[in-house]
């Protein structure tokens, strides 16, 4: 049978995400379309996927599974609606609040590994309206493609959160220590910010552009891991992501640093930090591994697979042991809202395909 797929998300981090995803939907011949529920990320939407224009042509399309890379997926519409994640756990937020909320839209969540796995299970008993199984995450499989860059000097990826609250662009010190060790030393930086990122927070790291120092805007950032030694980063997840190449990692003021982290507290230790991270200590890189083996211990670039092959099992699968969802009225009537498409019709019986 070829299956219907469809990808729903909501801003423009969530394309590399879905890459992967498309690329092997295709690949096992079944049918793939995208749809946006906000404007400007279509702009930044790749050539080579179809993008959906409208709620109304969701109908006509009539996919079996809805892969959601977003917190919410559209309930109205039939299919398989499938938790697929926009990143990896960060601990900016209370889990009750964050990662682990549980908003009643998903059929099924795909999980990284079993940090997150053990967690939702424990939901998926509790709730009884959703099934839970560990794929990896799709947006890092072409880390395990790409081949690692030759670089001609030690290399600095950068990368922050847009939260104020942990964002290391907003303290003045660090920017400072970073434009005079990048002038000073032979190292080539390249700075990514978060697509959310405030505009002045933008222009305080254009002003510090140099011969060694540059900033990329991008949504795809996985091919720049392939550049670099090391990361500075603060509690952005993207840090688990550059993790995943077994490379290390110095923070500045981690929400939760951890031993897999090398953390500092102030603007003048984050030169030591830096230097130790490029000596890639051995006691420093089992800590990653240990990490890793709990956060997504997948290094074949088939979570994409994995993903795929789960939803047709659980799109097949009986699912009488599943309860139907809560009403969720008020989720349901912001998400009409924001698509200024409001229907009555709603999905609370856990999607099966008809024989």
């Amino acid at each position: 049978m070829r299956f219907r797929f469809l990808i729903y998300f909501s801003d423009s981090y969530a394309i590399p995400i879905g890459k992967p995803l498309q690329t092997e939907i295709l690949k096992q011949g079944y049918e793939i379309k995208w749809f946006c529920d906000l404007e400007y990320p279509k702009s930044l939407f790749p050539e080579n996927g179809e993008l959906i224009p409208d709620v109304e042509k969701l109908f006509d399309y009539d996919p079996h599974i809805i892969l959601c890379a977003s917190n919410h997926a559209p309930d109205f519409i039939p299919g398989l609606k499938v938790q697929i994640f926009h990143g990896f756990k960060a601990n900016k937020r209370d889990d009750k609040v964050g990662h682990f909320r549980i908003r009643n839209f998903f059929d099924l969540y795909c999980t990284q590994g079993p940090s997150t796995t053990k967690p939702f299970k424990k939901l998926a008993e509790k709730y009884k309206t959703f099934y839970v199984r560990e794929t990896g995450w799709s947006k890092v499989d072409p880390i395990f493609h790409i081949p690692e860059e030759k670089r001609s000097k030690p290399t600095i990826l950068v990368s922050s959160t847009f939260s104020p609250r942990y964002s290391f662009t907003y303290h003045s010190d660090v920017l400072k220590e970073i434009e005079k060790l990048s002038n000073e030393k032979e190292w080539k930086w390249l700075v990514i910010l978060h697509p959310k990122m405030a505009e002045d927070r933008v222009e305080a790291i254009k002003n510090l552009e140099n011969d060694n120092l540059k900033f990329i805007e991008t949504t795809d950032i996985i091919p720049l891991f392939r550049k670099a030694d090391i990361m500075f980063a603060d509690t952005t997840s993207a840090i688990t992501e550059f993790l995943l190449q077994k490379k290390p990692v110095v923070t500045f003021r981690n929400n939760r640093p951890e031993e897999h982290l090398l953390n500092v507290e102030k603007s003048e230790n984050i030169e030591e930090a830096l230097k130790l991270a490029f000596t890639r200590p051995p006691e420093l890189l089992q800590k990653i591994d240990d990490y890793l083996q709990i956060t997504h211990p997948y290094f074949d670039g088939e979570s994409s697979k994995r993903v795929i092959e789960t939803c047709i099992e659980i799109l097949k699968k009986d699912k009488s042991d599943l309860k139907n969802k809560p009403l969720n009225l008020i989720r349901k009537f912001k998400l009409r809202k924001k698509l200024n498409y409001f229907s009555l019709r709603s999905y609370n019986k856990p999607y099966t395909l008809k024989s």
